[in-house]
């Protein structure tokens, strides 16, 4: 939040930038090429979502109260707002992601090492040094963000706050000016735009990045098993559409029966 990004800048920071597919340039290559791509996908192409539903399909939550769920809706969505031709992340069910990782194996830091001693004011080059597990970090930092926002704001909540006012409470707590009773805001942020930022960006099956926005938007083809028709082709545009792990195995026995038939 120090300074304004570009969804490009995003994609950079996020180490997602580059993954944009091409796939030497003869006749004959291009001929194979296109053949191929359409026994794939014959009427495809990568292609923004329509952003006419709903922001957000919340369906069951497994962690967050209707409270929280309301706080992290409204500030992943100024973290990855919409713009004019993509959603943003309230629209891609970046809240399903975070509640799912929450209430799974990650919520509960089965994979971070949370015992004493713990020293907040360490280098970041330490690593985490909270003894908090992401599921406690996220309750403490909600509540006590909601509590901080009520009483500057007149007893508003967070998501009652016009855009301005959210972006001015998040830069807050990155940069530290906000202070928590109970940890260090600055922790609490930074998890909580990772964590936005993987659920824009991770397979569908995790809850996030619906329609396949985030691989859309970059031009990622997803989870296809392989590529044997396409390793020799270069130069050429990728034009098929993205497809998520619950959709590779019907897809992959789909290309691999149209290709058979193909060289009949």
């Amino acid at each position: 939040m120090t300074e304004k990004l570009s969804r490009r800048d995003l994609l950079k920071v996020a180490g997602v930038a580059g993954v944009a597919a091409t796939v030497p340039e003869t006749a004959a290559a291009e001929v194979k090429h296109q053949q191929v791509v359409q026994a794939a996908a014959p009427q495809e192409v990568l292609t923004r979502p329509s952003q006419q539903s709903p922001s957000t399909e919340q369906g069951m939550l497994f962690f967050f109260n209707d409270e929280e769920a309301r706080f992290i809706e409204a500030a992943v969505e100024r973290l990855i707002p919409a713009d004019q031709e993509w959603p943003g992340a309230a629209w891609a069910g970046v809240l399903n992601f975070i509640d799912r990782q929450l209430a799974a194996a990650y919520g509960a830091g089965a994979r971070m090492y949370l015992k004493g001693p713990w020293v907040p004011d360490a280098p970041p080059q330490q690593g985490y040094q909270l003894r908090y597990t992401p599921a406690q970090l996220y309750r403490i930092g909600i509540a006590e963000t909601r509590a901080h926002v009520t009483a500057r704001y007149g007893r508003r909540e967070f998501w009652d706050l016009t855009a301005p006012v959210m972006d001015e409470v998040l830069s807050g707590l990155e940069s530290g000016a906000i202070e928590l009773p109970s940890l260090p805001a600055p922790v609490f942020f930074e998890t909580l735009l990772a964590n936005t930022v993987e659920g824009y960006f991770a397979d569908p099956v995790y809850g996030g990045n619906r329609d396949m926005v985030g691989w859309r938007m970059v031009g990622f083809p997803g989870a296809y098993a392989q590529y044997v028709d396409l390793v020799e082709l270069y130069n050429l545009p990728y034009t098929r559409p993205p497809i998520s792990i619950g959709e590779a195995g019907a897809r992959q026995a789909y290309l691999e029966g149209h290709t058979h038939r193909a060289q009949k």
